[in-house]
């Protein structure tokens, strides 16, 4: 199939590549077609991460009852430390050439790496149409305050246009997203700028200071959400752009572009955002409605359009990302199928899941912090599996055995899957959430483990992620180091063709 055989569409005239539909799907990424410096991954990460959405993560801390000094506090080191996470993880892709959830192939074996696929799959298509869904919102705002309709036309109407910036990017690949970050991170950087600017005058110290503090397991409910509404909701596509620059790279780069660049936008909103949501009880509570939309009522007439292009340009911004990776994670869940089609498939869940959020949900809030949650465990779990399998190895990944069940990764490997399910299992019985009714089985463990049970202090804690992290890392860190060492002094089988010429499972 073409998606897996890496064929390439992109003609190079005259020196420059010319822009076409990228096929790679789940294969190596060549040698020859491996470029770039670390530095460059500034690029797609500060772009996904420079939303205005992170204006709202002020309003979205506050909300757990903490004063804004704990609310920066869990925001900083919760921001910081997931995306480090993701830096870890991109190491893989330089060192392994192919997208991250065939990397986690070596950890879990070719055939039982479907079950952390899935999950990877659910979050990416969960996080894009969430972005969809508001920046179709936020331009129905804008319509509206500026008296030109932001009813039901509008939003179908920008529902569309967000849509096709998205899905032709998703289609489309690497190296049209690449070029769509880079313009998307200066104009995004910009016009977040000048909108700070204009606001400023809305900030009030006295009523931000005034915010009364709250307990220890309300800050680690903060910085828990923060970390799954940041870096854990990267960290399975961590290694999907690094995997393009050659071997050679500095391991240190990757991790510190990859982190500096989707951290630096992030923190700078989140400190605006607390400032602003702590200074204004009704503007917090609006948030909670239309997170972006909200925004706009402390703007100037003047600048609503300007505004309306850097909502909608940051949330395409990290769509793009996700819809390209939520692809990449469906064929490594097993659909065969060329990647564009797979990115195709995931536009139109997408499209259906935004008109379900836009035209018949409520609380939005309340149910995105219970997607962030609910996926969060398991992600997290993977993600501790991921971090000490990459720790554990010294060489490279064997490109062919990524992709046979018979080779020296397995074909499933019981240990992790099963340390996947057992820490998913733990963790949501340590996980609550109230706003979403079809999440109330949550939280099971709370009683029995003398947590004061769902209504008690450690309820919204959320310490079922940061659990199913520690123990995957753990359990993998301790007991998988023997099976990593067989694999790395296996000797190399016939390996016939080469990685980018046969067909993958």
């Amino acid at each position: 199939m073409a998606g897996e055989q890496g064929e390439q569409v992109d003609g190079v005239v005259g020196g420059a590549r010319r822009l076409g539909i990228e096929v790679h799907g789940l294969d190596v990424i060549s040698d020859a077609e491996r470029k770039g410096r670390p530095r460059q991954l500034f690029w797609p990460w500060f772009g996904a991460n420079v939303s205005i959405l992170g204006l709202s993560y002020g309003s979205f801390a506050l909300g757990f009852g903490i004063s804004f000094w704990q609310a920066l506090t869990a925001g900083v080191i919760g921001i910081l430390f997931s995306f480090l996470l993701c830096g870890f993880v991109a190491v893989a892709g330089k060192r392994g050439s192919a997208p991250t959830m065939v990397l986690s192939r070596a950890a879990f074996g070719v055939r039982g790496n479907r079950l952390p696929s899935t999950i990877s799959w659910m979050l990416t298509l969960g996080w894009e149409t969430v972005l969809t869904a508001l920046a179709t919102l936020a331009t129905a705002t804008v319509f509206d305050r500026l008296g030109w309709g932001g009813g039901t036309s509008t939003k179908v109407t920008a529902l569309i246009v967000v849509t096709l910036l998205i899905i032709a990017g998703g289609v489309m690949g690497f190296d049209l997203i690449m070029r769509m970050q880079t313009v998307i991170t200066i104009v995004t950087g910009v016009l977040t700028v000048v909108y700070i600017f204009l606001v400023a005058g809305h900030i009030h110290w006295d009523a931000v200071a005034a915010v009364p503090g709250g307990s220890a397991q309300q800050f680690i409910g903060a910085l828990v959400f923060m970390m799954t509404g940041f870096g854990l909701g990267w960290v399975n596509a961590a290694a999907d752009y690094s995997r393009y620059l050659p071997r050679r790279s500095s391991s240190a780069g990757v991790v510190g572009w990859t982190t500096f660049g989707a951290s630096l936008a992030p923190l700078v909103l989140l400190v605006f955002g607390l400032l602003l949501a702590g200074s204004s009880t009704g503007l917090n509570e609006a948030i909670e409605i239309d997170p972006i939309g909200a925004l706009t009522t402390i703007l100037p007439t003047w600048f609503l359009i300007p505004f309306a292009a850097v909502a909608v340009l940051g949330l395409v911004g990290g769509a793009v990302l996700d819809i390209y990776s939520s692809g990449l994670a469906l064929l490594a869940a097993g659909l065969r199928a060329p990647r564009y089609i797979a990115a195709l498939i995931d536009g139109v869940l997408m499209v259906a899941g935004t008109v379900y959020i836009v035209f018949i949900a409520d609380n939005f809030l309340g149910q995105f912090i219970g997607f962030l949650t609910t996926l969060g465990v398991p992600i997290a779990a993977w993600c501790g599996v991921m971090l000490a399998d990459v720790a554990l190895r010294r060489r490279d990944y064997d490109d062919i055995d990524l992709y046979r069940p018979s080779g020296r990764y397995g074909d499933l490997r019981p240990l992790p899957v099963a340390v996947i399910v057992v820490s998913t299992a733990i963790g949501w019985g340590l996980v609550t959430n109230t706003a979403a009714s079809w999440l109330g089985w949550q939280g099971y463990l709370l009683g029995p483990l003398g947590l004061g049970g769902k209504d008690g202090s450690w309820a919204f804690a959320n310490l079922g992620v940061l659990l199913a992290l520690v123990l995957g890392f753990a359990v993998t860190w301790l007991f998988n180091r023997p099976a990593v060492r067989a694999q790395e002094q296996a000797t190399p089988a016939d390996h016939g063709p080469t990685p980018t010429s046969v067909t993958r499972p």
